[in-house]
């Protein structure tokens, strides 16, 4: 029997979820496209049989939306398991936080019904995650502007400057907010090169240390009930006794080595990424499943083989609400890609999929599926991704075409109840993906969803 999970409300005392699935592993949910496949959903499913929900990289670029009972529910740092009971919520040391949009996003979520008690008591936060301050933001702002035409297409949010310094060794943890003597330290050290760099640079205003200073008491104070200081040992214990759901953000596409670099983010969203963000080996993973719509879309800038900017593009758009959670942004929508599909597979550890979003085509006469990538110079075709993206404008899609099944599969609940052109289509996305279909989805809700 597969349980809904208890929206939080009110100081009623909490009910004990007991019922799970037989053969639970720890798992890791990534996005297998370009972000926005609907990871959220994914990972609301398969919370319910996890004791911990670990998100173990990205920062509030990341967008994920709920349904629950028709109510939505917005992510961009919080891990969407806190909508169940008896959860640890974790966001790993590999996540970048602004605290800011930490406590915008609780207060949103307490607004919508989960009780504060309930955050404190589930919800923690790694000592060793690094800090988002103002000073990325204003960063991440100027030089997207800077770019111009060769904008990355980012969210200005202070991902990518947070990642910067993190990696320069001149980033400012959670942990650093609770030692004023280290906090000190660290500021002597990185303000002087900071402001220089802001000043110089980007002419931009410098910051003084009391003001810095200042701020990270603010943030101390937004942190303090959730920073768990114990991680060690609950995560020691966790990993030996309890069922781990590992969520992570944006999409295999979008990772700092694997994706459509430079139009990519400032993390590994790959199945690998989740062991070093969330501060545990690679043994402790047993599955990896794969998010993939569909179709194909993308926010911002970066190549995009099979992009339909014609009325069928606009369509897809259209009946699938393609617009993005954190910024509003339309998506570009195209046929689904099983070059990217393949490539995601390899690199992101993918053992198998969960397709979303399948009630899209529901009016489609025909369906499109991108093979291969023939290249319009050289006339070669190849089933496997070209990694130098600025080559990709030399390749077109080769198409395979499908029959649509112009019948309503909203309120399908079984695979075996889906039209045999939908399954047909499914069965050929596995073939060319190279793993197998476990969950599909044909709606925003968690019942409209099928296992495999």
């Amino acid at each position: 029997m597969r349980l809904k999970s208890q929206i939080l409300t009110g100081a009623n005392p909490l009910k004990t979820i007991k019922a799970r699935r037989k053969t639970v592993e720890n798992t890791v949910v990534v996005g297998a496209q370009f972000g926005d496949e609907g990871k959220a959903k994914i990972t609301d499913l398969l919370a319910e049989n996890a004791d911990v929900v670990i998100r173990y990289q990205g920062g509030s670029n990341a967008g994920h939306t709920v349904v629950s009972n028709g109510k939505k529910y917005k992510f961009h740092l919080i891990p969407s398991g806190i909508l169940y009971e008896n959860k640890i919520c974790f966001i790993g040391a590999g996540v970048v936080i602004n605290p800011l949009d930490f406590q915008k996003e609780m207060t949103e979520l307490i607004s919508d019904g989960v009780s504060e008690a309930h955050f404190k008591e589930a919800l923690k936060i790694h000592p060793l995650a690094h800090v988002t301050m103002p000073w990325h933001t204003e960063i991440d702002g100027y030089s997207e502007s800077a770019l111009g035409k060769n904008k990355i297409g980012t969210t200005k949010k202070g991902i990518g400057p947070t990642y910067t310094d993190k990696y320069a060794r001149s980033g400012i943890r959670v942990e650093d907010l609770f030692n004023e003597e280290t906090l000190s330290e660290k500021l002597d050290a990185i303000l002087p090169l900071k402001n220089k760099s802001l000043e110089k640079v980007y002419g931009l205003q410098p910051y003084s240390k009391e003001d810095v200073t200042a701020l990270c008491r603010k943030y101390r104070d937004i942190f303090a009930p959730f920073v768990c200081f114990e991680w060690q040992k609950v995560l020691d214990d966790t990993k030996r006794n309890k069922t781990i759901l590992f969520e992570g953000a944006q999409g295999v596409l979008l990772d700092i080595d694997y994706g459509t670099y430079p139009y990519v983010t400032s993390s590994n969203p790959v199945g690998g990424g989740a062991a070093v963000g969330a501060s545990m080996g690679p043994l402790a993973i047993k599955e990896v499943i794969g998010v993939f719509k569909a179709y194909i879309t993308r926010v911002g800038e970066g190549p995009f083989v099979t992009e339909l900017t014609d009325e069928t593009g606009e369509k897809i758009q259209k009946i699938g609400a393609e617009f993005g959670v954190t910024t509003g942004r339309a998506r570009r929508c195209g046929w689904f890609d099983a070059v990217i599909a393949k490539y995601s597979v390899l690199v992101g550890g993918i053992s198998s999929i969960a397709l979303t979003k399948l009630d899209v085509f529901d009016t489609f006469p025909e369906i499109k599926l991108c093979a291969a990538y023939r290249n319009v110079k050289t006339g070669e075709v190849s089933e496997y991704y070209p990694t130098n993206v600025y080559t990709h404008k030399d390749y077109e899609p080769v198409y395979e075409v499908f029959k649509g099944w112009m019948c309503d599969t909203t309120n399908v609940k079984s695979f075996d109840g889906l039209p045999d052109e939908a399954k047909i289509y499914l069965k050929r996305l596995e073939e060319v993906s190279g793993a197998p279909i476990k969950i599909v989805s044909t709606g925003p809700d968690r019942e409209q969803t099928m296992f495999v």
